[in-house]
């Protein structure tokens, strides 16, 4: 069967999202970066202007997005709802993160898709893929393993980390606390990567590497999809003084659907930044 031409793809992108934008167009030829004009009027509401509207027309166009707050949502779904409009032959709407849907239950291709109407055919993608790449770059990457913080985090993830040997930790209360114990697995000697979709306080991920520290864990490292980290949560995970302690992240992975993110924690130590550029690139082709 002959292969499927490949469409060039006109890429627009908010503000947040400038800087991933610029790492997808880098990835493919096809890809070619657009503007808009991100004004205001005097009384904060949105006064936006894509450029050479009249260009776009029987054209595959695609919209790189940020929901970091309820604020640009607003200003971003003005854009969302006029590019279709413009007579293009395609609109795709890239959305790294998605908040209300934060709680994913789709475990592979093929499941039940809830979140959308008819009218919109969701694409879903992973950022695994770029963890175990990352996994098999490591010194010590005989010596890896994976650890859940619940089931929910081993139900979603376990059928694509299968080859990795794995730890289960479960939370448990105890009076008025709720504390994280080992429910399955041996992380002793072993340099120990939590895998989870996302992170806000931070907490469950650290009683997390305290239990597999206590359990004899050589090293303790983090990979989360979605660094939410509200009121800069991050802090607490850094390094102090670049020196790493017993109670530190070795490693803590995080991919850049959370641009405002990927802005504070630059060059702050464990945290290393997996792109989606590539990712992005490829599905833009689908």
């Amino acid at each position: 069967m002959e292969k499927p031409k490949k469409k060039q793809v006109l890429l627009f992108y908010c503000v947040e999202s400038q800087d991933l934008a610029r790492q997808v167009a880098a990835q493919s030829d096809l890809i070619q970066l657009q503007s808009i004009n991100w004004r205001s009027f005097d009384d904060g509401f949105p006064n936006l202007f894509i450029n050479d509207a009249q260009d776009i027309r029987g054209q595959h166009v695609a919209f790189l997005a940020s929901f970091s707050s309820p604020g640009v949502i607003f200003e971003q779904l003005s854009v969302i709802f006029a590019l279709p409009r413009l007579f293009v032959a395609s609109f795709t709407l890239v959305l790294p993160f998605f908040p209300t849907g934060s709680f994913e239950r789709m475990e592979e291709e093929g499941d039940e898709r809830f979140y959308f109407g008819d009218h919109v055919l969701p694409c879903f993608e992973t950022g695994i893929p770029l963890l175990k790449q990352r996994l098999h770059q490591l010194p010590d990457a005989k010596n890896a393993i994976v650890a859940f913080p619940d089931d929910g985090a081993w139900k979603r993830f376990h059928k694509q980390l299968d080859h990795f040997p794995m730890v289960v930790c479960a939370k448990v209360r105890e009076g008025d606390k709720r504390l994280v114990r080992i429910k399955e697995g041996n992380p002793s000697g072993c340099h120990v990567v939590i895998v989870d979709d996302l992170v806000q306080s931070g907490g469950t991920l650290i009683e997390c590497q305290k239990v597999l520290a206590a359990h004899g864990a050589a090293k303790v490292s983090a990979y989360v999809t979605h660094a939410v980290f509200p009121k800069r949560s991050w802090e607490r995970f850094v390094h102090k003084n670049d020196e790493i302690s017993e109670k530190a992240f070795a490693y803590f992975w995080i991919t850049d659907s959370c641009p405002l993110t990927v802005k504070a924690i630059a060059n702050k130590a464990p945290f290393e930044v997996l792109s989606l550029a590539g990712s992005i690139s490829d599905t833009l082709q689908i």
